[in-house]
């Protein structure tokens, strides 16, 4: 069963992550050697400590950090050229259950109208609170919600599938294509998603499959600076993204609300960051502003 799923891991400075994830996919039965792990140009020594520590898994090293989309894309491509039928992105601040793949794997390889499917993911450190039980797009203010509770305890359709741990089959991928590059990261994940649903494949959740999430552990700082936790340029991101995604999928007129509502939500965000004395995360959310109105919009599968 195992032979068929290829897991990508993506890790960029996070052997403190990237170490009890894999040791818990050992635990779990699924086997190593199908385990693709994208080290992302990091420069803190993990690819070493990974390759020492895990030597049964497929080690790419990259020399740069190509983000989110450009980390897994390198990873889907190697298991698509060694004949795997499905491919699994997962985030190396989880920790899997026991089995986890199994549910997962069965339901999409019964139902082939369905192009893609995600676990029930619980927070890490509070394994009783849901983290992300699929997601809820809405189209006319172009808002992609996470659904934080369990509508029926069997598989159940998605508007879709976060990126943290995404189930996909290969075939499909010749028809939607591998993650848009031009995000980097953040939107990915709903715009690939976006993508197979308009191919007309279904989206699933499977919560007898579980996993744990740390959520966030790349992009926040263990102790507050000046600008808060976050780093200025996950902000950058989030608004470009936000608003990139508006123009490849805000263009039907039921959509005039998504782009006001938006801008205003900005501005809001520039003035909170001014009377908080933050200027980079004000500068960068408009940056944002100004790259994503102007960022490159030809069609992509």
């Amino acid at each position: 069963m195992d032979s068929s799923v290829a897991i990508v891991l993506l890790n960029w400075n996070g052997w403190a992550y990237t170490r009890p994830c894999l040791e818990s996919i050992r635990r779990s039965g699924f086997a190593l050697e199908h385990v693709i792990v994208v080290d992302n140009g990091s420069e803190d020594g993990s690819a070493d400590e990974i390759q020492r520590n895990f030597p049964r898994v497929q080690l790419i090293r990259k020399s740069v950090n190509t983000g989110f989309t450009g980390g897994n894309n390198t990873g889907i491509r190697a298991a698509r050229a060694q004949g795997y039928a499905y491919v699994m992105l997962l985030n190396n601040d989880t920790e899997v259950s026991p089995g986890f793949w199994k549910p997962l794997w069965a339901e999409i390889n019964r139902h082939p109208e369905v192009g893609a499917v995600q676990p029930l993911i619980y927070y890490l450190h509070n394994k009783t609170l849901v983290w992300n039980a699929g997601g809820k797009y809405l189209s006319w203010l172009g808002i992609s919600q996470t659904v934080r509770s369990v509508s029926e305890w069997k598989p159940y359709s998605t508007d879709w599938i976060t990126g943290c741990a995404f189930l996909v089959r290969t075939s499909l991928l010749e028809k939607v294509g591998l993650l848009d590059e031009r995000y980097f990261a953040y939107f990915e994940d709903v715009d690939w998603s976006l993508r197979i649903r308009k191919q007309g494949y279904e989206l699933k959740v499977i919560p007898e499959s579980v996993i744990f999430h740390e959520a966030g552990a790349a992009s926040k700082t263990k102790q507050a600076g000046k600008e808060g936790f976050l780093d200025p340029r996950i902000h950058y991101l989030n608004v470009r993204n936000q608003l990139f995604h508006l123009r490849k999928y805000g263009r039907d007129p039921k959509s005039w609300l998504s782009w006001p509502f938006h801008l205003i939500k900005f501005v809001f965000f520039m003035g909170y960051f001014s009377l908080r004395g933050r200027k980079a995360k004000r500068n960068a959310v408009l940056s944002g502003i100004v790259d994503g109105v102007r960022f490159p919009i030809n069609e992509t599968k």
